[in-house]
């Protein structure tokens, strides 16, 4: 079992910034691959982004080019999301999730965290 935490969600102005952090626990992180997906009201979840176990590989929704950064401090089991320039339909619960497998990690992640509400306002 891996157990994941997420923690940094809130409330911020358009343009504004947050960090989303997920700690792991239960398993050897560094072998896991990491993503976050997010479900805003309304609609079925999506992919974000995600992280090879390494750090090395990522890849990233076409909606969160160039503002959000995922990365992970495996010292620390520890996956974030750099949040920048948010926009108000970046409104969701975001959830951490992890896999064994960086291409299963993408659509159907074994592990999932609980979420955090990210609310982003106009």
């Amino acid at each position: 079992q891996m157990q994941l935490v997420e923690s940094g969600g809130g409330l911020v102005q358009a343009g504004g910034s947050l960090r989303l952090s997920c700690v792991a626990s239960g398993r050897t992180f560094s072998s896991y691959a990491m993503g976050w997906f997010r479900r805003a009201p309304g609609k079925e979840r999506e992919f974000v982004e995600a992280v090879g176990g390494s750090g090395g590989n990522t890849y990233y929704a076409d909606s969160v080019k160039g503002r959000f950064t995922i990365s992970r401090d495996n010292a620390k089991n520890t996956v974030y999301l750099q949040m920048n320039s948010l926009k108000p339909e970046d409104t969701a619960v975001y959830y951490c999730a992890g896999d064994s497998s960086f291409v299963t990690v993408l659509r159907r992640p074994g592990y999932w965290g609980q979420g955090t509400q990210v609310t982003v306002s106009s």
